[in-house]
This record gives C-alpha cells, sequence and structure tokens, in this order.
C-alpha cells in the first residue's frame, strides 16, 4: 500500500503488506515497501530482515541493496552499509547499461 506509505500510515502499510506476502501476490515488492515502511517507523531490524527476503526474491534489485545500506548504518553497521551501497552502485549501473 504505497497510499498509505505516502500519507505516512506506516503500520497501516505494514498490515497491507503483510496480507500481500500471504497472499504471495508481487512477494519480493511486499517485502520491499514493508522493509521501507519499518525503516520509516525506525525498526531497522526489522526493516534489513524484509530487505533481506527482498533481495533473496530479486538478487538485482539495486534499491533494496540501497535501503538496507541505510538500515545497516542506523544501526552502527557501517562496513555492512558500505557493502550494500557499492552493491547497489553496480547493480543500478548495470542495469543503465543493459538499458
Amino acid at each position: 500500500s504505497v497510499a498509505k506509505i505516502n500519507l505516512k500510515d506506516y503500520e497501516g502499510a505494514i498490515l497491507d503488506y503483510d496480507k500481500a506476502i500471504e497472499l504471495n501476490t508481487n512477494p519480493y515488492k511486499a517485502y520491499y515497501n514493508r522493509g521501507n515502511a519499518k525503516n520509516n517507523l525506525g525498526d531497522y531490524e526489522g526493516a534489513i530482515l524484509d530487505y533481506d527476503k527482498a533481495i533473496e526474491l530479486n538478487t538485482n534489485h539495486y534499491k533494496a541493496y540501497h535501503n538496507r545500506g541505510i538500515a545497516k548504518n542506523n544501526l552502527g553497521d557501517y562496513e555492512g552499509a558500505k557493502t550494500d551501497m557499492e552493491k547497489a552502485a553496480k547493480l543500478k549501473n548495470d542495469e543503465k547499461k543493459n538499458a
């Protein structure tokens, strides 16, 4: 529920994405978007778990690496954040080359 995120209703968005994951409708995007909502609520550990799952389902989703890097940075995992940001940059550059 991108609309709920846009309205800053992160808790409502999480519930919507829980349901999308349960129904298995485009699960990688649901995990990614639920991670974004958790990140906005300051639940960085929960966000990282969701980004991990999104990346597992779609290894080329550079935004998931980028946002996971932000969450890791917020938890003080600077090395993990750096690794994720480098991976995100590489994937984004690869995407541009193949466009």
